[in-house]
């Protein structure tokens, strides 16, 4: 089968995910044709992600949500006046008119869509009679037994509108959990494992002497530096996205500050004692399967409910700053996590992926 991917390029996770969908698709003998990416002003792609594609890779204007300073809330009237400008509604309206061109044009048997809203707009203005199979752990809040994200505040139900509008038409909606749940046929909604990288899967985790971190928030490192100078004996190695940063600063013989780069931070995670990070689902799901004790701190509301859902199976504990005292005391106790139960859970994702994009569309 020919496969379109379209993918929300805010953040790493949708990115990588679509890595592993298509290398599984690949391994199978399906083909993805080309791959579309939504993205605001303010974010790139990755050439790591152009390269491991291996396919076309078209970028256009997607709406975005604009946090407040705490990057922990949205602010409603920013995110409100940014999108709907008429440059901006102008551009987006081309960016409807990109994907149902590619579709035509590509003629695939099925389009994936990792949470990007658009598509869901397309459908209300153009027929396309192609199947559209969504992915992502946003889809959780659909299910009506999900116990996390039920709140009634503004912010939560923008976060659903979006979800709600990025599914329109959808032929399936595959939910990607830390667990299984019953599927929920009436919301064409089936709960999968986490879409982890080959490259995941084949470390062979062992412990070593430094906790790692990774910095999303460059406002974080005063916390870190000034925790560090309480406890230089601690050995730490932190990942942060400072683009003017060189690629490896030693700060001293305990600390070193690492910029961004995707396979020296799997080398690093493979051999930490422990990790504190914020709690975006895919790294949060990468340690969890390689039974990392964690410390997970949410910089915004969605990562607030991927940290409780996460603490929920005992897969870590959830702080408000980078205080890494928390996790040290963390890793003291006895943890209760079933990791069995988590990597056979990951470990069954590309029979179940390959069967739901495959069959019943």
């Amino acid at each position: 089968m020919r496969f379109l991917f379209i993918v929300q390029g805010e953040g790493r996770g949708h990115l990588t995910q679509a890595i592993s969908l298509s290398e599984m698709l690949r391994h199978h003998g399906h083909e993805v044709v080309e791959v579309l990416v939504g993205k605001s002003t303010s974010r790139d792609v990755p050439e790591f992600f152009r390269e491991r594609m291996q396919v076309p890779v078209r970028i256009y204007d997607a709406p975005s949500l604009i946090f407040k300073k705490d990057k922990k809330h949205i602010d409603k009237f920013k995110t409100f006046l940014h999108n709907s400008n008429p440059q901006k509604l102008h551009k987006y309206g081309k960016s409807v008119e990109l994907i149902y061109r590619r579709i035509k044009e590509d003629k695939p048997d099925a389009v994936v869509n990792f949470h990007e809203v658009l598509p869901g707009i397309m459908h209300l203005r153009f027929r396309v009679d192609v199947p559209f199979i969504n992915i992502g752990h946003q889809y959780m809040l659909r299910h009506p037994g999900y116990q996390f994200g039920k709140e009634d505040t503004q912010n939560m139900m923008l976060l659903r509108f979006y979800t709600l509008l990025s599914g329109i038409s959808a032929t399936k909606i595959l939910a990607l959990s830390f667990y299984k749940m019953e599927d929920c046929p009436r919301e064409k909604l089936i709960v999968m494992p986490p879409l982890l990288r080959k490259e995941v899967l084949d470390l062979r985790p062992s412990e070593d002497d430094y906790i790692l971190g990774y910095m999303l928030n460059q406002g974080y490192v005063n916390e870190v530096s000034k925790w560090h100078e309480e406890h230089p004996d601690v050995k730490l190695h932190f990942f942060w996205d400072k683009r003017d940063a060189p690629e490896e600063w030693a700060v001293d013989d305990t600390l070193t500050l690492h910029r961004i780069d995707d396979e020296k931070f799997l080398r690093y995670m493979e051999k930490c004692r422990g990790y504190i990070t914020t709690a975006g689902f895919e790294s949060v799901c990468e340690s969890l399967y390689m039974n990392k004790p964690v410390m997970l701190i949410p910089a915004h509301m969605e990562q607030e409910i991927n940290a409780a859902d996460a603490a929920s199976i005992n897969g870590g504990v959830v702080g408000e700053s980078f205080d890494l005292s928390l996790l040290l005391e963390y890793m003291r106790q006895k943890r209760n996590f079933d990791h069995a139960t988590f990597e056979e859970w990951v470990k069954s994702a590309e029979e179940r992926f390959i069967k739901e994009l495959t069959t019943g569309l």
